[in-house]
């Protein structure tokens, strides 16, 4: 090969070489620029703290756990809160609530038997006393027809056997007053299951006679008779009716079956018969609405909720609830629901609150029902079963 050729290949290989030199150059120069720049954000960084020391996994569950996840102690674990069980109040026996009755009713009621025992006791009874005799009746609402019985009866026995002394003439009166107010009436209630049913008791009355809280005290009663009570809370009218009633029922552990506010009465009795059959209950206890005995349209819903509740169970009991202390009013609402259902039996409620104690002679003579549950006072046992001799002996105590 001549010089002249040699020469253009040796410019290339040098040209080669310098473009090689000037590529590795700028990697060098570009890879210390990097270098830099992380040893720069490396200083920039605060330092790590130390490494904890490992928590060593423990034998069995807790086999699983990571060894970087950190333990918790017993303060720092949410632990379910758990909900007492709630306290059922044990009502009182009957024994109990006549004892406690008695007396209430005896300081109620002194007016009206030691009234006529003081007239009867004197050393001459004339006509002016017996007319003072018949006006205490009256006043206490015993009312007319029941007054001029006692009257001519107590006028009979003064006159042939004699009063003489005191004790007397509390033996005679207090004859007297028993057979008024009637013994023999059956004043049971009927609250055992009759063919595998539970007894169906349907509590009526007018506004304010305490009608839902009689429910619910009657609740009480058969509780402590060990009933398996259930109620049913037909009063959709009033605000909170169904409410009441319930914290009645879950005092002494007994359920309520409801239905919506201003629904259908006789749907919710209905459905509170159903389940009482299906759950085998002795009694079920039906409060309704409080009716106004002047108002035709809902005394006749009230004949409705009787119709529809006898699809599935006899009505057992009618029980109307009176407040004592209305006194004639209260036989006015008696006459009106005795029109339009069969009441079995009365239950006067507020007795200490009056000492016209004659309410009770008055109300059985006007529907030939007997008085079968009478309250006095407002606290939860406050309600007990009517005994003719214990009223009477109160009255003269």
């Amino acid at each position: 090969m001549s010089p002249a050729e040699l020469v253009p290949l040796l410019v290339a290989a040098v040209a080669d070489l310098v473009l090689i030199a000037v590529v590795v150059a700028a990697v060098v120069v570009v890879g210390a620029v990097i270098g830099l720049v992380v040893v720069r954000r490396r200083k920039a960084l605060p330092s790590a703290p130390e490494q904890t020391k490992a928590v060593e996994p423990a034998v069995g569950e807790d086999a699983a756990i990571p060894r970087d996840t950190p333990t918790r102690t017993v303060e720092d674990t949410e632990l379910p809160v758990e909900e007492p069980e709630p306290v059922l109040e044990k009502p009182a026996s009957a024994k109990g609530r006549l004892v406690r009755l008695r007396a209430r009713l005896a300081r109620s009621q002194s007016s009206l038997g030691k009234g006529l025992l003081a007239l009867l006791s004197r050393d001459a009874v004339d006509e002016d006393t017996w007319e003072e005799i018949e006006d205490t009746l009256l006043t206490a609402d015993v009312g007319v027809a029941p007054t001029q019985e006692l009257v001519e009866r107590l006028r009979t026995r003064v006159r042939v056997e004699g009063v003489s002394n005191p004790q007397q003439a509390h033996d005679v009166l207090r004859e007297e007053l028993v057979a008024l107010v009637d013994p023999d009436l059956n004043r049971t209630l009927k609250v055992d299951r009759v063919e595998g049913k539970p007894a169906i008791v349907l509590v009526v009355g007018v506004n304010g006679t305490g009608k839902t809280t009689t429910v619910g005290k009657l609740a009480r009663v058969l509780v402590a008779d060990d009933k398996q009570v259930l109620l049913g809370a037909a009063d959709t009218f009033r605000a909170a009716a169904a409410d009441q009633l319930q914290t009645w029922g879950e005092r002494v552990g007994v359920s309520t079956v409801r239905g919506p506010e201003g629904g259908d009465p006789a749907s919710v009795a209905f459905d509170a018969v159903r389940t009482g059959i299906e759950t085998e209950a002795d009694v079920v206890l039906v409060d309704t609405a409080g009716r106004l005995h002047t108002k035709t349209g809902l005394m006749d819903e009230l004949g409705k909720v009787k119709r529809v509740i006898e699809k599935s169970a006899a009505v057992d009991e009618v029980l109307l609830v009176i407040d004592a202390t209305t006194g004639q009013n209260g036989l006015t609402q008696a006459r009106v629901f005795a029109e339009v259902i069969d009441v079995t039996g009365i239950v006067l409620t507020k007795l200490d609150g009056t000492a016209k104690g004659g309410i009770v002679i008055a109300v059985q003579r006007e529907l030939g029902v007997p008085v079968k549950l009478v309250g006095l006072g407002e606290g939860a046992d406050d309600l007990a079963p009517f005994v003719a001799e214990d009223f009477v002996d109160a009255l003269l105590d």
